[in-house]
């Protein structure tokens, strides 16, 4: 007996038990049953028992001892091979270069402390996949020493890779707040984190375009933004040995000190933008005469207080009224806190309150929402007066949705469109900033003790956002990301507000790649890639024999995200 599968030419095969015999030189067959209906499963275990085969259950043949998370794991390896980054941290492979290539990849499956770094890498493969199993908190620690004194050469192969004479830098300060008091890094300053009575460290980060990270460097939590940039240019030029380039920054950071400091390189140019002081002060002098926006929202204008520099006008009437929309909520609020003072004081008719209490009150409330420019308010025999300064609301509001960039940078070289688009790329440096402290990556809150370590971290913090920014890319198309994105910001209009591409569109509507697979963010991308697991397996039958590992065999978004990964086209190998 056997079994046969008969094909269909409108329906499913047919799957028949069919018994066979020989009449002289003709064959001969029977149908004894017809299997069709039959699970898959079934049939074939009746086809190897036709065959003569001894069939055991799997729970009597083998027993899975351990089975570990490995798909995300496997992905990452895949990635920091087809970046070369274990070449970029060290030549030759050392315990070092595995602990801290260990550390670099658990921040982007579970970013935690040293200690629990060592507990959690054995939750996945990879600790095996490194060789790092054995490691603890200490051996860590003095990875990261180790790496610390590369730095500046892991620096420099990557600038070689990914910065160019001529192209833009990106440069954007950060900072984290710190858990402790031991470490000389940590000062009170402007707390981009939001923790109050919390020290912090402040570091500066150079980035390519696209915001791919480059190189970091970490200064004493009350460090100004513009102190940074001084190192900046040094790390540029001496460090990286480029002669020509761009820098951009934001108007916090490339102020007009910093601008002269620059200057003083002739072949280093910069972009950046004014302050609102700055700009009224053009709508004053009418170097910015605002007919220009009645027919264009872009226009290059020249004044007498940027002698060698090009000006660059832009109004966005979306943006304009948003920032509209978001005074008059702030006004409404301060006027209510106003209002409750003023009550709170016409109640006190026994004990009033004295003037300096009350300016006390009247100062926590404009400060709340920095309205106090916007406010005129008085005190006479211990009750509040206020009405809105409307001239002053009104100047401001004339100014809406206008924003003027600066650059040293000739028109040939960068024209007025490209200046906006170049400047806009800072966007994503501050995407970057956002993986590094949130989620991803989690470098804060920064709890090391010695300054060593602080930068240290924050160095493996930045080589895993340089993992995960190549990783995001490379698996687009599985992400609800946009492709075409870059593309379509070299030839949309750069002023205006951003619409999603259609491409972008195709894939919120859809939720689905062009192969059905389903689209994902990474974090999900990430936990549908652990579902492959390595398993652990020991031959029931015979307990002498070694135990031996077993993968879940891929699925479709498995193997795709390889396949993305293999393909992915990296920049060209830094020479080491």
């Amino acid at each position: 007996m056997y079994i046969e599968t008969v094909p269909n030419r409108n329906s499913r095969p047919a799957i028949l038990l069919r018994q066979g015999w020989r009449e002289g030189k003709r064959v001969r067959k029977k149908t004894l049953a017809n299997l069709t209906d039959w699970p898959a499963e079934k049939v074939e275990a009746l086809r190897q028992v036709l065959k003569g085969q001894r069939l055991i259950a799997p729970e009597d043949a083998f027993a899975v001892e351990r089975s570990l998370p490995h798909g995300h794991v496997e992905s990452l390896l895949a990635m920091t091979r087809r970046l070369g980054l274990q070449r970029l941290i060290a030549p030759k492979r050392c315990p070092e270069r595995d602990r801290v290539l260990a550390m670099v990849l658990e921040r982007l499956l579970h970013p935690a402390s040293k200690l629990a770094t060592t507990r959690l890498w054995h939750s996945t493969t990879l600790a095996e996949e490194l060789g790092v199993g054995d490691d603890d908190e200490d051996d860590l620690y003095e990875a990261m020493d180790w790496l610390l004194k590369r730095q500046e050469r892991i620096e420099q192969r990557l600038a070689r890779r990914h910065l160019h004479e001529g192209e833009p830098v990106f440069a954007d300060v950060s900072s984290s707040y710190y858990e402790g008091r031991t470490c000389p890094l940590m000062r009170f300053g402007y707390n981009r984190d939001g923790k109050r009575g919390k020290t912090q460290v402040v570091y500066a980060v150079l980035s390519a375009p696209g915001g791919c990270p480059v190189a970091v460097q970490a200064y004493p939590g009350n460090t100004a933004d513009p102190n940074t940039v001084p190192d900046q240019v040094a790390k540029l030029k001496e460090r990286f040995g480029l002669e020509r380039v761009v820098l951009v920054g934001d108007r916090g950071l490339l102020t007009q000190v910093q601008i002269e400091h620059l200057k003083r390189h002739r072949s280093l140019g910069w972009v950046s933008a004014l302050k609102a002081p700055q700009i009224r002060a053009l709508v004053e002098q009418d170097a910015l005469q605002l007919s220009l926006f009645d027919e264009q929202n872009l226009a290059e204008i020249v004044s007498p207080d940027y002698p060698g520099e090009r000006l660059v006008a832009c109004y966005n009437p979306l943006l304009a009224g948003e920032r509209a929309r978001k005074r008059e909520e702030l006004l409404a609020t301060t006027e209510a806190g106003l209002e409750r003072v003023a009550r709170e004081a016409a109640r006190r008719t026994r004990t009033p309150l004295d003037a300096a209490e009350l300016g006390r009150k009247v100062g926590r409330v404009l400060g709340r929402h920095k309205m106090g420019k916007h406010f005129q308010w008085e005190v006479q025999h211990g009750q509040l007066r206020y009405r809105r300064n409307v001239e002053q609301v009104d100047a401001e509001a004339r100014l809406d949705g206008i924003y003027v960039l600066r650059t040293s940078e000739p028109a040939e070289r960068l024209s007025s469109q490209d200046t906006v688009r170049t400047y806009k790329g800072l966007s994503d440096v501050e995407r970057w900033f956002r993986t590094l402290k949130g989620l991803e990556v989690r470098v804060r809150p920064i709890r090391h003790r010695e300054e060593r370590r602080v930068r240290a971290h924050l160095f493996v913090g930045l080589l895993a956002g340089y993992v995960e920014w190549h990783l995001r890319r490379a698996l687009a198309p599985l992400l609800f990301d946009d492709e075409t994105l870059h593309e379509a910001r070299r030839t949309r209009d750069p002023v205006a507000t951003a619409k999603p591409t259609l491409r972008a569109r195709e894939k919120k509507a859809r939720r689905r790649t062009d192969d059905g697979l389903a689209l994902h963010s990474l974090d999900t991308l990430i936990a549908e890639l652990a579902t492959r697991c390595r398993n652990t397996c020991r031959v029931l039958s015979d307990p002498a024999a070694p135990p031996f590992a077993l993968l879940t065999e891929p699925s479709q978004t498995q193997r795709r995200a390889a396949q993305l990964i293999e393909m992915f086209p990296v920049p060209g190998p830094a020479k080491i």
